[in-house]
C-alpha cells in the first residue's frame, strides 16, 4: 500500500471545521498522518481514543495558527526520506511550544517502532513515544509526561490489541477503512513492515462483518478491506478460502454499495478470490496488484514468492473474470544488483500487463533489511531508468483513460476537485473501477452532496484522471443518485 493512492478527501483525519471547538475539553488535538491507508486508519483510531479520552479535534485553521494542546504525527518508514520527513516535521513543531508552553507532541507509527531511542534523545522536546501496537496507551503517556517533563516511550514488540477494538473518529460519513489484518508474515528483502508491524494478525471474520455492519447503519456506504496481504487473511486460522469467503459475505449487507481491497500480494490471489470478486456485485474491479520487478532474478533476490510469467497469468484469468478490471501496481526500479536486462523484462513485463497506473519507486535501502546490505545500483542509472517506465506507462495510462471518452460512468461523489472549484463547478469521487472523476454540473442542474452518486458522461481524459462536463442538450447524461 502506498501514499499516492488516495486523493486530499481520503487521506483526511482532522475534520471539524474552523472554529468549531469553543470547548477545548482536555485539549484540543491535531494528527498529522503520513504513509498509507493503514496509516490513516490507524489515525482514525489515535482520534477516537484522544476524544473517548475528553479531549476535541482542531481544525486545520486552529493547527496552522498553533492554537493546538497535542500534536500527534502518525509516521511511515517505508520510503528513504522517512526519517528526514519525521525529525524535519518534529524541529519545526517545536514552535508549538514557544506560542504554548503547556502543548505536548506525540510521535507514534512505524518510524516511532523503529526509531524510539532516538526521537526520545535526539528530540527532549517530544513528550511521547508510542508504537503501532499500542495507539492505546497515548492518553496515558501524555499524562505521565505532563507530571515527569521527561519523554514518555512505550513500544509494544507484540500485538495485546487490535486496532479495531478502539473507538475511531472517522473521517468520511460515507466511506470506511476497515482492516481485516495487521502485520505480514513475508519475508521480503527491501520491506521493513514485518519490523515494524510485525507478524500477521487476522481478526475474526464476525468481527470484520460486524464493523461494517456497524459503519453501513451509521450513513457509510462504501468500505475499503485494509491489511498488508488481505488475500492471505484466514492462512493462520487454516481457512485458505477466507478472504473469498469474507468478500462474497459482504456482498450480503444491505446498504453496502462498493467494497474494495488493499493490498493483495500476487502469489495469494486464487481462483476463488477472482471469483468472488466477479461474483459479487458490490465488490469493485478494481485491483492494486505490486508486481515490484519483471526480471525473475529481481524478483528472486527480492524473495518474492512468485516469477513473471506465473504474475501474468493471474492476471490473465483477472481479466477474462472481469474484463473491465483497472488493475495498477507497484515497481522498484533500481533494485541492488539490477541489471539493463533485468530492467528490459520489466519492460516487458510492463507492456503485457498493461497496467492502468503504476506507482514507481527507486530502490531506497531501508536499515535493517536484508537487500540493504547488497551491492547498489548507481542513483543515476536508476533514475534514467525510471524515467524511461514512467514513459511507458504514462502512454499505456494515457491509452486506457481515452477508452472512456464518450461512455457513462458511475462516480460516487467524495469531495470537491480542488483550487479551481469555483471556475470549474466539478465535484470529485471515483467510478466504479477505482478511477477518478471530476464531474461538472450543467447549468440548471442540480449540484450532487458527498456520498451521492452521479452517472455522467466522460467528456474528457486528463493525464492520471477523468474529466466528465455533460452537455444534456448534446445527448449526454447526467443524473444524480441518492443511496
Amino acid at each position: 500500500m502506498n501514499e499516492d493512492m488516495m486523493t486530499r478527501e481520503e487521506r483526511l483525519t482532522n475534520t471539524q471545521e474552523s472554529g468549531g471547538s469553543e470547548q477545548r475539553g482536555k485539549g484540543l488535538y491535531y494528527v498529522h498522518t503520513l504513509g498509507c491507508q493503514m496509516n490513516v486508519h490507524d489515525s482514525e483510531r489515535i482520534a477516537g481514543i484522544m476524544e473517548a479520552n475528553g479531549y476535541k479535534p482542531a481544525s486545520e485553521e486552529q493547527f496552522e495558527n498553533q492554537d493546538v494542546d497535542v500534536v500527534i504525527m502518525n509516521t511511515c518508514a517505508v520510503r528513504e526520506n522517512a526519517t528526514e520527513r519525521m525529525y524535519g516535521t518534529i524541529g519545526r513543531w517545536k514552535r508549538f511550544k514557544y506560542k504554548n508552553p503547556n502543548a505536548q507532541i506525540a510521535i507514534g507509527g512505524c518510524m516511532a517502532q523503529l526509531d524510539r531511542e532516538r526521537i526520545a534523545k535526539k528530540t527532549p522536546w517530544v513528550d511521547a513515544v508510542f508504537g503501532t501496537k499500542n495507539i492505546e496507551d497515548l492518553p496515558a503517556l501524555l499524562e505521565q509526561a505532563r507530571g515527569s517533563k521527561r519523554t514518555q516511550v512505550r513500544v509494544n514488540d507484540d500485538l495485546e490489541m487490535f486496532p479495531s477494538q478502539l473507538p475511531a473518529h472517522r473521517a468520511s460519513k460515507h466511506s470506511a477503512w476497515v482492516a481485516i489484518s495487521m502485520g505480514c508474515n513475508n519475508t521480503c528483502t527491501f520491506c521493513i513492515v514485518p519490523t515494524t508491524r510485525g507478524k500477521e494478525h487476522d481478526r475474526r471474520p464476525g468481527d470484520v462483518l460486524a464493523e461494517i455492519r456497524s459503519v453501513v447503519s451509521g450513513g457509510v456506504k462504501e468500505v475499503t478491506l485494509l491489511g498488508q496481504n488481505v488475500n492471505s487473511y484466514g492462512y493462520a486460522m487454516g481457512d485458505r478460502y477466507a478472504f473469498s469467503k469474507l468478500l462474497r459475505a459482504c456482498g450480503d449487507i444491505e446498504g453496502l454499495e462498493r467494497v474494495r481491497f488493499t493490498s493483495p500480494h500476487p502469489a495469494a490471489f486464487t481462483d476463488d478470490v477472482i471469483a468472488a470478486m466477479a461474483e459479487t456485485p458490490n465488490v469493485m474491479h478494481q485491483l492494486h496488484f505490486p508486481l515490484q520487478s519483471g526480471s525473475d532474478r529481481i524478483l528472486r533476490a527480492m524473495r518474492r514468492s512468485y516469477r513473471s510469467s506465473k504474475f501474468l497469468n493471474i492476471l490473465g484469468k483477472i481479466r477474462e473474470a472481469m474484463p473491465d478490471a483497472q488493475i495498477s501496481t507497484d515497481i522498484i526500479v533500481g533494485f541492488p544488483g539490477e541489471t539493463e536486462e533485468d530492467f528490459q523484462e520489466t519492460l516487458r513485463v510492463v507492456e503485457e500487463a498493461r497496467f492502468a497506473s503504476a506507482f514507481t519507486f527507486i530502490y531506497s535501502p531501508r536499515p535493517g533489511t536484508p537487500a540493504a546490505a547488497m551491492e547498489q545500483v548507481p542513483y543515476e542509472v536508476a533514475l534514467d531508468r525510471l524515467e524511461r517506465l514512467l514513459a511507458v506507462q504514462e502512454r499505456i495510462t494515457a491509452e486506457i483513460l481515452s477508452g472512456f471518452e464518450g461512455r457513462d460512468v458511475e462516480v460516487m461523489i467524495t469531495g470537491t476537485a480542488g483550487r479551481k472549484d469555483d471556475e470549474t463547478h466539478r465535484y470529485t469521487g471515483r467510478e466504479k473501477t477505482g478511477v477518478l472523476v471530476h464531474v461538472g454540473v450543467p447549468e440548471g442542474m442540480p449540484a450532487p452532496q458527498i456520498g451521492d452518486f452521479v452517472t455522467a458522461t466522460v467528456t474528457h481524459a486528463g493525464k492520471h484522471n477523468l474529466i466528465a462536463d455533460p452537455d444534456p442538450s448534446k445527448g449526454q447524461t447526467y443524473a444524480i443518485r441518492t443511496a
